[in-house]
């Protein structure tokens, strides 16, 4: 992690992990992922704050059915403060919504960086979990953003474009980052098994194009499968979380399962 997270450290030694959450292509579903994993690793007992890092086109604020008075961008631009702008969520989680339509914040200048970082370092020692929710691609500011993070976390489906470009993601993150694990879930996955068997597709792949500049291997950590399920359109229809409103449901209980997975400090790189 960066230093400067490291000098913001208070005495009592608290460090969140942070985890981006990522894709390649939009409409996978990353902003259902990371506010509904951020419910369940709450409920598993954990301070959680998601960030949301799509600072372009931010929408997990619709997802939540938050109506911020301050956003990032006050934060940003001085009018506010961070601990203003935090916000508690559905789920027993905290939020820190960027706004959307911030063309300003949707290139990554040298103050936007700064800024960027100081509000991750400044979040860092209050929490568990700190998720950023980014933006989908491999802009700057989505890369930028991924590189605060401890880990990172690749949301995918088993539709053919997202795959390609889940794994352009992928050789980015191992070429640019030098990241040699990265973490991948499989969302909307029709079929019970079917998720393992395209992680394995892609590290396939992987293994034969993709290596960090040091010439090491780059491994794909399946952390499991979130079903294709109509409970969880119902529950993005009514703004409202999938784990509140529907905890039994087949999609729900996947989300549990990979923040189970996520939660195991042993299965860390």
């Amino acid at each position: 992690m960066n230093s400067s997270h490291a000098q913001s450290l208070p005495a009592e030694g608290r460090k969140a992990w942070v985890l981006a959450v990522t894709s390649g292509k939009g409409g996978v579903g990353k902003t259902f992922v990371s506010a509904n994993l951020a419910a369940a690793l709450a409920k598993r007992g954990h301070k959680v704050l998601v960030l949301d890092a799509d600072l372009g086109l931010a929408n997990l604020d619709v997802v939540l059915n938050l109506f911020p008075k301050i956003t990032l961008h006050d934060v940003f631009t001085g009018k506010a403060t961070l601990d203003e702008a935090v916000l508690a969520a559905p789920g027993g989680f905290s939020v820190l919504l960027a706004g959307s339509g911030l063309v300003e914040y949707s290139r990554l200048t040298p103050e936007v960086r700064d800024k960027f970082q100081a509000a991750v370092a400044s979040l860092v020692p209050r929490y568990d979990y700190v998720l950023l929710d980014t933006g989908a691609g491999i802009s700057d500011v989505v890369l930028y953003a991924v590189s605060l993070a401890d880990e990172v976390l690749v949301v995918a489906t088993p539709e053919p474009t997202s795959l390609t470009d889940a794994y352009a993601t992928i050789k980015v993150l191992a070429t640019q980052q030098r990241r040699r694990t990265l973490r991948l879930v499989v969302n909307q996955v029709a079929r019970p098994g079917d998720g393992k068997s395209i992680a394995q597709q892609l590290q396939n792949v992987v293994d034969r194009f993709v290596s960090t500049p040091a010439g090491d291997a780059v491994k794909l950590s399946h952390v499991g499968d979130i079903p294709l399920d109509p409970s969880v359109r119902e529950a993005v229809q009514r703004r409202q979380l999938l784990l509140e409103v529907l905890p039994g449901s087949a999609a729900a209980q996947g989300v549990k399962s990979v923040a189970a997975k996520v939660d195991t400090p042993s299965d860390r790189p």
